[in-house]
């Protein structure tokens, strides 16, 4: 790494643990993030980290510390119910191990990671639009008109990546199930019969073949994603206008038939428009040769839908063992060492994809409930 820049577009979980890590090698390091700036609120679920993968690249970044001052004890709390909201298993993970897959809204986490960062690592409202490469170094540009120079590029831009089709043009595929991601501020006055039902924890609803996850946050808001079988096209053909409350209220009492009123309470104090989420996956055999000076991870490297909660422990594992081959003396030249990562990378990505499509495919038939439920059982 010595005299080398190296550029991470995107300030995700994932790229900011890479940064973190490289800094604390010497590498001279320069985060390209879309935000305009660090007070962007964060949305999106809370994050379960698992102690093999997002909690271990924590432990190696100097970080854990500043992890248990944030997490949420009892936020790990689960309850599966009936689409009666008909409470079936109340799951306490932590009640006697307190660091067992423990919860973190993604705005702490985020900021633990950014402060642990030098000065001006960041370049915020830096939204990528191209890159090209000019002997050994690769000039990126953005949105706003500003460009900058690298020798080394570590794509962390999520599912939707423009820097993957440099490296292959291998595409993800769709995974049969489309989810519509829901936002309520202020939950417990908002819809305090949810938020009660909640008690700061999770809520999987499961039934007919459809989900609804629901995740209280830390600042007293609640997230919640409600999953069905559809086609590829359904977000483009359906012909719902999302920004509209009432059409998707609409669709929600067709398409969920049956389900208790009380589920209308979170759609129809939602706080910002729905965002429908056609979940994808990357082919579980794909192979790329890898290049002397350009490579990627998570989302951006191993697409696969949320129904596992791999996700950003994937990408944070992606960070640590990328840092370890690029800092390492064992490799003669960059390209080895992005081989041996994206090597390592695609086969774990590979079994844990297989292991989310079955899961997602499990939660979302006739049988889902029981499903949901067995798995419990047996942990």
């Amino acid at each position: 790494m010595k005299n080398k820049r190296i550029a991470i577009v995107g300030g995700g979980p994932g790229g900011l643990t890479l940064a973190r890590l490289l800094q604390i090698k010497g590498a001279d390091v320069k985060v390209y993030e879309r935000d305009v700036n660090k007070d962007v609120r964060v949305q999106g679920a809370t994050l379960d980290l698992h102690d093999e993968s997002g909690l271990r690249a924590l432990r190696e970044a100097g970080l854990i510390d500043a992890f248990k001052a944030n997490y949420r004890p009892g936020a790990d709390k689960m309850r599966i119910v009936d689409r009666d909201a008909t409470i079936l298993m109340d799951e306490d993970i932590n009640a006697s191990d307190e660091m067992s897959r423990p919860e973190i809204d993604r705005g702490p986490l985020r900021k633990i990671l950014l402060d642990s960062l030098a000065p001006d690592t960041v370049v915020w409202d830096s939204q990528f639009v191209s890159m090209s490469e000019t002997g050994n170094t690769w000039t990126l540009t953005f949105k706003n008109g500003t460009s900058a120079q690298a020798d080394i590029v570590i794509a962390a831009d999520g599912a939707n990546s423009k820097i993957r089709p440099l490296i292959t043009p291998i595409r993800p595929f769709f995974a049969g199930v489309t989810a519509i991601e829901g936002v309520v501020y202020n939950s417990a006055t908002a819809s305090p019969k949810i938020h009660e039902l909640l008690s700061g924890g999770k809520i999987f609803a499961l039934g007919d073949g459809k989900t609804l996850i629901v995740s209280a946050k830390g600042d007293g808001s609640l997230a919640y994603y409600c999953g069905f079988k559809s086609d590829e096209c359904w977000y483009h053909n359906s012909g719902i206008d999302f920004t509209d409350k009432t059409q998707v209220i609409n669709w929600f009492k067709e398409e969920f038939k049956g389900w208790a009123p009380v589920w209308l309470e979170i759609f129809e104090n939602a706080s910002t428009n729905f965002i429908p989420r056609p979940q994808y996956c990357m082919p579980l055999d794909q192979h790329w040769e890898a290049l002397p000076n350009l490579t990627m991870l998570g989302d951006a490297a191993h697409l696969m839908p949320p129904y596992a909660g791999e996700g950003v422990n994937m990408a944070m594992l992606d960070a640590l063992e990328l840092s370890i081959c690029l800092t390492s003396t064992a490799f003669p030249d960059t390209q080895t060492a992005i081989a041996h990562y994206e090597k390592e990378m695609r086969a774990r990505a590979s079994e844990t994809a297989m292991m989310t499509l079955e899961q997602t495919d499990a939660l979302h038939c006739e049988e889902g409930l029981e499903n949901m439920m067995a798995m419990f059982s047996e942990h």
